[in-house]
């Protein structure tokens, strides 16, 4: 086998076996085809694109203690392995090193069409029924509080806050989810986006009420 992108989705396959599920193959796989579709739409080297897509989260630094060069090193080491261009190389870890949405007050330090093209197909994975269901699947992994009132989101966090958050699960919507719709980038990625948040926003009147017993 010698194409590059399939050697690269077995790899992934490998290297994400026994990944928390709301960031295992199966999330690449959506985002991959996401991004994908999105392309269709955008002038593009597709060939970074699908790279980005599945090496995007090779080694998510939330699994890493917080460690932001793990993932890109690994991936510069396979992509070296399969004798990839050093311009191939470059820019899909400058996609891997800038899709993170990182509190939201994260200010990209490249900018290339096929990153606003993997970043958006990640975001959409991240709301809408499939985010709901990762955002609660993560929110048990880390044992947290699924909702509680008396702990308001904290919005506009730091970085750093953003990333040892101990906050409610239900928090989570607030403070990134509903967000990523007015943050997408291309046209295709704003247009899916807005059906999947209103979806969120459903979810979250219905949630509520019942835990106010109204329903």
């Amino acid at each position: 086998m010698n194409n590059l992108i399939d050697k690269t989705i077995l790899f992934v396959k490998q290297q994400l076996l026994n990944a928390e599920s709301g960031h295992d193959w199966f999330h690449i796989e959506r985002v991959y085809k996401n991004a994908l579709l999105i392309a269709q739409s955008e002038k593009c080297n597709l060939e970074i694109v699908k790279l980005g897509a599945l090496l995007h989260d090779i080694a998510d630094s939330k699994f890493h203690a917080g460690d932001e060069t793990v993932g890109p090193k690994i991936a510069r080491r396979f992509l070296e392995g399969c004798n990839a261009s050093e311009e191939t190389i470059d820019h899909v870890i400058k996609i891997i090193e800038n899709i993170s949405f990182k509190g939201g007050n994260f200010e990209r330090s490249f900018h290339s069409v096929e990153l606003e093209i993997v970043q958006d197909a990640d975001r959409l994975d991240a709301i809408g029924a499939i985010g709901i269901a990762r955002t609660f699947n993560y929110g048990g992994f880390k044992n947290r509080q699924i909702y509680n009132p008396a702990i308001p989101p904290k919005l506009n966090m730091s970085k750093g806050e953003y990333k040892i958050s101990e906050a409610p699960t239900l928090n989570h919507f607030y403070e990134k989810l509903l967000r990523l719709k007015d943050k997408m980038n291309t046209k295709t990625g704003k247009e899916l986006a807005k059906e999947r948040h209103l979806f969120m926003e459903k979810f979250l009147s219905q949630f509520y009420a019942e835990w106010d017993g109204e329903l």
